[in-house]
C-alpha cells in the first residue's frame, strides 16, 4: 500500500516521532505504558496544527459496545479491534488522506 512503518513503544515516543517528522497515519494502541493512546491522541489534537495532524486509527482489545464511539469522540479517526484482521486494516488505511506535500517538513 506504499506505507513505511516506524514503531513507538508508548504515547510519549509517538509525540517525539511527530516532532521529528509528519506522518500520514498513526496506528495508536490504546493501552501503552508511560503515556496511553488516549492521552497521546488528545495531545496531538491540541498541539499540532490541523493541517499537520495524522489520521489516527485506534487499535485496541476494547471491543465492547460503545468503545468505537468513545475513541472517535476523543479525536481518533477510525477504530480497529484486536485481533487485527488484515482486511479491516487495509480498509482503514485506504480511507486515510495523505497530508499535503507542502505541509511536510524536510
Amino acid at each position: 500500500m506504499g506505507y513505511r512503518a516506524d514503531v513507538a513503544a508508548n504515547g510519549l515516543e509517538v509525540l517525539e516521532a511527530l516532532q521529528r517528522q509528519l506522518y500520514d497515519v498513526v496506528l495508536m494502541d490504546v493501552q501503552m505504558p508511560t503515556m496511553d493512546g488516549v492521552v497521546a491522541t488528545q495531545q496531538i489534537r491540541d498541539i499540532w496544527p490541523e493541517a499537520q495532524q495524522p489520521t489516527i486509527i485506534a487499535m485496541t482489545a476494547h471491543a465492547l459496545s460503545g468503545d468505537r464511539d468513545k475513541y472517535l469522540s476523543i479525536g481518533m479517526n477510525d477504530y480497529i479491534s484486536k485481533p487485527v484482521r488484515i482486511q479491516e486494516l487495509m480498509a482503514a488505511l485506504r480511507a486515510c488522506q495523505p497530508l499535503a506535500a507542502d505541509s511536510r517538513s524536510g
